[in-house]
């Protein structure tokens, strides 16, 4: 693998360039808010750990719920509109929470910025792939995820003086950063000029559409993306509470391994995006993503066994990077194949689709991973890394059978009538 250029890092085209520094600025406001939304919820808003759970479940809900509406409200509004509508929107919901007191206000908002963040991902993968052409968004949306990773490390960094001052005044602070990111971004994006690929593509209502929307393939598409995507919950909760209960690693290692995920994802996001490249390449990096993150599964098994501190220290780092090329593959397979099996005129609606399989692995995940795998100890692991196996092993088949359907025009999986009742 060729270690890239600082020309691989920046996008072909002026537009591209743009839209990446509109995701670096509501990237920073994000890690901004991440880092310390939980210690602002208890200490701000006033709220216990179980009330942050259950708002953090009912907005989840609210979010997969919203998902498909936006993306075919965005068919007929143009994907740029819709982001720049949910930028703002989601602006003004963060400004309402740095003033929110108790857990009836908290679940309010969360449920209105979880409406709009879920959408945010497909709606902005449309934006970026209308930035540049065919043969260069496998790398473009490598650098938008590789710029957004640089962002979350900031807001963090930002952040961590607002923790330190331990006010309520500092805590909104934090909060009212993010919403201003997010409106900054918001007239930088206004300002793009996109080709036709973003903009208006089918005036029909979005009920019709929802109701229209009969491809099968691409929902399983979307749920074997959605098992994939389980390495979120895995960075985020797995690892760490595996590294403290299992293996005796110290609490300082674990922020070791992130760190260790982040600046692998910033490096290798491009290069390794070369592989979608290629005939054929989308698929092999969602098969590749599969096995790399069932071997980290079985690492992460191997780890708990291990008696020496330092050794079970050593093994989870290995897995933390197996952990991570899995993230890098999956990623860049799900953005090709995604896109790829989209209709050009129902990107909104298809895009949207596709993320329920990320957004339900957000509400489940952490109940599969605490509940299921770390509960079960070294089985846990070993059962997941056959279901990742098995991920990878029908990737190949749903994407023939997509391919076969995309080769038979008559197979019409999607039909909408029209005012005169004409299909």
């Amino acid at each position: 693998m060729r270690m890239p250029s600082v020309r691989d890092y920046i996008p072909a085209t002026p537009t591209g360039r743009t839209f990446a520094v509109t995701s670096l600025i509501n990237a920073i406001g994000t890690g901004l808010y991440l880092t310390g939304a939980t210690i602002f919820f208890i200490r701000s808003v006033g709220l216990s750990a179980a009330q942050v759970g259950l708002g953090m479940a009912v907005s989840g809900i609210v979010g997969f719920v919203a998902t498909v509406p936006i993306g075919a409200l965005a068919d007929r509004l143009g994907a740029q509109r819709t982001l720049v509508g949910l930028y703002l929107w989601r602006a003004g919901w963060f400004a309402a929470l740095a003033y929110v007191h108790g857990i009836v206000g908290f679940v309010i908002v969360s449920s209105c910025l979880a409406a709009a963040e879920a959408a945010t991902q497909p709606m902005s993968q449309a934006v970026a792939q209308a930035t540049t052409e065919a043969a260069d968004r496998t790398r473009t949306m490598a650098i938008v995820r590789t710029v957004r990773n640089i962002g979350f490390s900031a807001g963090a960094l930002i952040a961590a003086p607002l923790l330190a001052a331990n006010s309520r005044v500092a805590y909104q602070a934090m909060i009212l950063g993010t919403a201003a990111a997010f409106v900054l971004s918001a007239v930088l994006l206004a300002r793009m000029r996109l080709a036709g690929q973003a903009t208006a593509q089918r005036k029909v209502g979005p009920l019709t559409a929802i109701k229209g929307f009969r491809d099968w393939r691409y929902l399983l598409l979307s749920g074997l993306n959605g098992v994939l995507s389980l390495h979120m919950t895995l960075l985020s909760v797995g690892l760490p509470l595996w590294a403290l209960q299992a293996t005796g690693a110290s609490a300082g290692f674990v922020p070791v391994l992130i760190l260790t995920n982040t600046v692998l994802s910033i490096v290798l996001q491009v290069p390794v995006s070369k592989v979608a490249e290629r005939s054929g390449g989308a698929a092999l990096a969602l098969r590749l993503g599969g096995l790399a993150l069932a071997a980290s599964a079985l690492v992460m098994a191997l780890a708990g066994t291990l008696s020496s501190a330092i050794a079970g220290g050593a093994v989870l780092l290995a897995g933390c990077v197996l952990l991570t090329f899995g993230e890098m593959w999956q990623s860049v397979g799900g953005w090709d194949l995604s896109d790829d099996f989209a209709p050009e005129d129902r990107k909104g609606i298809y895009l949207s689709v596709f993320s329920l399989g990320g957004t339900g692995q957000r509400i489940v995940g952490p109940a599969v991973i605490t509940g299921g795998v770390i509960a079960a100890g070294t089985t846990g692991w070993i059962v997941l890394a056959a279901v990742f196996c098995l991920a990878a092993f029908l990737v190949t088949p749903v994407v023939r059978a997509l391919e076969g359907a995309t080769a038979r025009p008559a197979d019409n999986s999607f039909i909408l009538v029209n005012a005169e009742g004409q299909a």
